[in-house]
């Protein structure tokens, strides 16, 4: 019989976490069946020789296509489950926490179901989100007013069921209809937004992002590294969003804005945050796997005139 879920967990030198993952992913299943398949997006450690030494998973391997692509590999090399779970290698699934996600999953006009993050040390993770606007694009989010913060930081949002705008990416579970109807996970990002841009076209085909308490799940973080790099890319991705979203006006104070902020870090001595700035002034520092290099507005090349 076909499960009732596939499981995609994308690696990327992740030997020290993977292990610990799909140990955690029996209990966590109960009596739910599940296929589960890990696309390795060309790891340079011992991930590899660690999933091929287990039976309990299909291994993927990968040239390092992103983690989009390689969520949208891993879902056509699964069972074809009606439903899909995306996992980060660095989590941990509580113990009979994939159920409450089946069954939020199962509401009417339910794409994507995301459930409560919590830290190592028990704490809560401000895994819930807001859409991108202007005012958010400057970082404001100590503030503590949601006109100004990205971060639903409100306690009390973490405690009941509901819809919101999008979630931390590290654990998804989405139906195979949203899968198909989004034509998949946009393979463009390379490597953050790509949650974002997943929940907000849900939304436009009315299909909302439901969030679930019952379900936990621990998010170590970090697990494939930051660097200059990693940091340019999530501020373009974040432009690069905005403007398909939003006029050339707007999203050219979005830019200025997202600019500023990151070069309000870089004067406060964090170095990622200086190559940040330089990448978005100079187009030819931009990370190549992102392709947009060719306007200084980032991806506009790539809209209507």
């Amino acid at each position: 019989m076909k499960p009732l879920l596939d499981i995609v967990v994308v690696t990327h030198n992740s030997a020290d976490v993977v292990d610990d993952l799909l140990d955690s992913l029996p209990e966590a299943l109960g009596e739910i069946t599940a296929n589960v398949v890990v696309v390795d997006n060309d790891s340079t450690d011992n991930t590899i020789d660690l999933l091929l030494k287990r039976d309990d998973c299909n291994v993927v391997v990968s040239p390092n296509v992103g983690y989009a692509a390689g969520i949208n590999r891993g879902v056509h090399e699964g069972s074809g489950a009606e439903a899909i779970l995306v996992l980060n290698p660095d989590t941990r699934l509580h113990e009979g926490c994939i159920a409450p996600l089946l069954s939020a999953l199962r509401l009417p006009g339910t794409g994507i179901v995301a459930p409560r993050i919590i830290s190592e040390t028990g704490t809560p993770q401000l895994s819930l989100r807001r859409d991108y606007t202007i005012l958010r694009a400057l970082g404001l989010s100590r503030v503590k007013f949601a006109a100004f913060s990205e971060y639903v930081q409100e306690a009390e949002a973490y405690e009941q069921p509901h819809v919101i705008d999008w979630a931390l990416g590290a654990v998804l579970m989405m139906t195979r209809e949203c899968f198909d109807v989004l034509g998949g996970w946009d393979e463009s990002f390379f490597l953050y937004s790509e949650e974002t841009d997943l929940s907000l076209r849900a939304r436009d085909h009315g299909l909302a992002t439901r969030y679930e308490p019952r379900s936990v799940v621990m998010h170590i973080g970090g697990g494939s590294g930051r660097s200059g790099k990693t940091y340019a890319m999530q501020a373009i991705n974040r432009v690069r969003l905005y403007r398909r979203r939003h006029n050339r006006a707007a999203t050219w104070c979005f830019y200025g804005l997202t600019l500023a902020r990151e070069l309000m870090w870089a004067t406060r001595g964090y170095p990622e945050r200086r190559f940040v700035v330089a990448a978005m002034l100079r187009r030819s520092l931009r990370p190549a796997e992102l392709k947009c290099s060719a306007s200084l507005l980032p991806g506009w090349e790539s809209q209507p005139s």
